[in-house]
């Protein structure tokens, strides 16, 4: 059996700054609205929820925005990540595919998720902000959070949907280990969770609800900010950190991907893969199919409505036009948590509509199936979002079995799964359940946006 090629790069290779797609594009993106006059909003409206540092990066027309050295300092306690080719799957399928993928649970909370939460801690405690609060669907993004407010003496407030809530008890515990407060959304610490609970004592909640509660607290607070681990522009840019290793590292290989796939929920980790390649697909350096992959259960982009709506159930956010399943959205509870988000990036969602990538949905048991034959050949246990992506890989590594087609494969996994063996214990049982979300909820959703057909 072959070696597993892993590819490191020297320390001092870590990117010094992020990349920013939007000056490349051919077309900018759609501007966020306010709801009530429908006229864009200045970078002023978001000041109370977000420091203005983060502000500019999300309105900026730079392609390039330098790294502080204090957030150098902490990425250097895991990056760069290895790229790592897999050689024992590509064995196990047949094909003459190679399969690499960017390995982002070496981080100390087992994801990529620490790549936006450290300069989010960053700049909120050079701005004086003392805590940070937030929403988090699998944990992964609340333990990040956690995480990077130690790193630079934040109170963190996390809010939990509760289906993860229940399904993943040990991430809330690292979320406490690491300081925060972790509440259960809906949850009776807000006027938005006590609402819904009394309606619904059941609720298990969602990614749209837990914003909204997160966004209450810190409006009411002059010393707390909010933060958000996935969705908005300079979230993405500074994920980009992923592409931008792995094209360095692809290049000292002698490789130039063919199709590059990643998984979405609100589209960070699949940004930060693919925007350094897009950037070079446009300049007509290389030119690979760039495929996201979303859950059957959850699908933005394969159901969903390109239209203004708002990021959250409650409706505090401004309008931002999006492939979305309408902010009443409640998900099933399946098990990647993460990709629960009733919208889909504005910034991806903008690509999409300019074709310049593709999408599909996957059901869950296609998905545990692809992680644990990855698992079972590479040894690394998946976390449930990426096994998304690598069900696509999985598929398109056996088309080039059948057609003998040498393709290059790479995706993100984007974070080990040792705190979702519940969700693996489901599917080897046979108690995992598959669910696609119906298109007719979508049309009703569309009767509650403002901006619905905009």
């Amino acid at each position: 059996m072959a070696e597993r090629i892993k590819t490191f790069l020297p320390e001092e290779q870590m990117p010094t700054q992020w990349y920013n797609v939007i000056p490349d594009l051919p077309a900018p993106p759609p501007p966020p609205l306010h709801p009530a006059t429908m006229e864009p909003i200045g970078p002023d409206a978001l000041a109370p929820l977000f420091p203005m540092a983060l502000i500019l990066q999300e309105v900026s027309g730079d392609s390039y925005i330098d790294i502080p050295d204090p957030i150098q300092q902490v990425y250097r306690l895991w990056r760069p990540t290895p790229l790592i080719r897999a050689r024992r799957l590509e064995e196990a399928l047949g094909t003459p595919a190679r399969i690499y993928f960017k390995y982002e649970g070496v981080s100390p909370v087992g994801s990529h998720k620490p790549n936006t939460a450290v300069p989010q801690a960053f700049y909120n405690a050079e701005s004086g902000i003392t805590k940070i609060t937030t929403e988090t669907g699998a944990g992964q993004w609340g333990a990040a959070l956690a995480f990077a407010c130690q790193m630079f003496g934040l109170e963190c407030e996390v809010w939990q949907v509760r289906a993860s809530y229940d399904q993943k008890p040990y991430r809330r515990l690292m979320m406490e280990t690491y300081g925060a407060t972790v509440h259960p959304s809906p949850s009776t610490a807000t006027e938005t969770g006590r609402k819904l609970l009394e309606a619904e004592p059941d609720n298990p909640g969602s990614l749209g609800i837990a914003i909204s509660e997160a966004i209450e607290v810190a409006a009411q607070d002059p010393q707390a900010h909010y933060s958000l681990g996935s969705v908005l522009n300079h979230v993405l840019l500074h994920q980009t950190v992923i592409g931008e290793e792995a094209l360095v590292q692809l290049a000292e290989l002698g490789e130039t991907p063919d199709l590059i796939v990643g998984c979405t929920g609100g589209g960070s980790n699949f940004a930060g893969l693919s925007f350094p390649f897009l950037r070079e697909k446009l300049a007509g350096n290389m030119a690979p199919v760039i495929r996201c992959v979303e859950p059957a259960a959850c699908p933005s982009f394969t159901k969903g409505v390109y239209t203004y709506d708002f990021g959250d159930m409650a409706g505090f956010t401004p309008l931002i036009k999006m492939y979305t399943l309408g902010h009443s959205f409640v998900p099933a509870p399946i098990h990647a948590g993460g990709l629960r988000y009733h919208g889909m990036s504005p910034l991806l969602s903008h690509i999409y509509d300019l074709g310049l990538m593709e999408a599909e949905a996957k059901v869950q048991s296609e998905c545990f199936e692809a992680g644990t034959l990855f698992a079972r050949c590479e040894g690394i246990i998946p976390a449930p979002e990426p096994t998304h992506a690598l069900a696509s890989a999985v598929a398109e590594a056996r088309r080039c079995a059948e057609t003998g087609e040498e393709k290059v494969i790479l995706t993100a996994l984007c974070g080990h799964g040792l705190l979702d063996l519940t969700a693996y214990d489901s599917y080897l049982t046979g108690q995992l359940q598959d669910y696609s979300y119906p298109a007719e909820a979508v049309e009703a959703a569309m009767a509650g946006i403002p901006g619905a057909g905009g």
